[in-house]
C-alpha cells in the first residue's frame, strides 16, 4: 500500500505563529595593528558579549583580518552576505550597525515604484471622491 503525502494547506509566513530571524551568522574582522580598528576593537571586548546575549539565535563568530580595515558581515537565511566597512568608527556606531545588519532582511535594496502592492491589481483604479458625478444632497 503506497503512502500518500499531505498536501500544503497554506505557505508558512514570517510572523504568522512564530517570528524567524533572517539573520544566521554574523562574523566581525578585526586587526590589532591598525588604527582604524580601534573601534571594533573596543566594541569586541565591551559591547560584544551584551549584543550575543541578547540574540543567542545569531551565529557570531570573531577572527581577525590583519592589515585591512574592520568589517561586519551577516549571512541570512536566502542564502544572501551582506558586508559593511566600519572603518574609524566608534563602538557605539558599530553596535548601531551590527543591529542594522541583525534587523535586515538580507534582500536586495530595491525602490518602490507604487505604494501598493497587491497580488491582484485593481481594474478600476484608485476611488477618488473628485472624478464622477456629483451627489446631490
Amino acid at each position: 500500500m503506497p503512502v500518500t503525502p499531505l498536501r500544503l494547506i497554506s505557505k508558512s509566513q514570517n510572523g504568522v505563529g512564530a517570528f524567524v530571524l533572517q539573520c544566521k551568522r554574523m562574523e566581525f574582522n578585526y586587526c590589532d595593528w591598525a588604527g582604524s580598528s580601534k573601534g571594533m576593537n573596543s566594541f569586541l571586548k565591551h559591547h560584544l558579549p551584551k549584543f550575543a546575549k541578547a540574540n543567542p539565535q545569531i551565529e557570531i563568530t570573531v577572527s581577525p583580518r590583519p592589515h585591512k580595515h574592520p568589517i561586519i558581515r551577516s549571512e541570512y537565511i536566502n542564502g544572501r552576505e551582506k558586508v559593511i566597512c566600519v572603518r574609524n568608527l566608534e563602538h557605539n556606531q558599530i553596535l548601531q550597525k551590527a543591529e542594522l545588519l541583525r534587523n535586515s532582511s538580507g534582500l536586495k535594496l530595491r525602490r518602490v515604484t507604487k505604494p501598493v502592492s497587491s497580488m491582484n491589481e485593481s481594474v478600476r483604479g484608485i476611488f477618488s471622491p473628485f472624478h464622477g458625478t456629483g451627489y446631490a444632497i
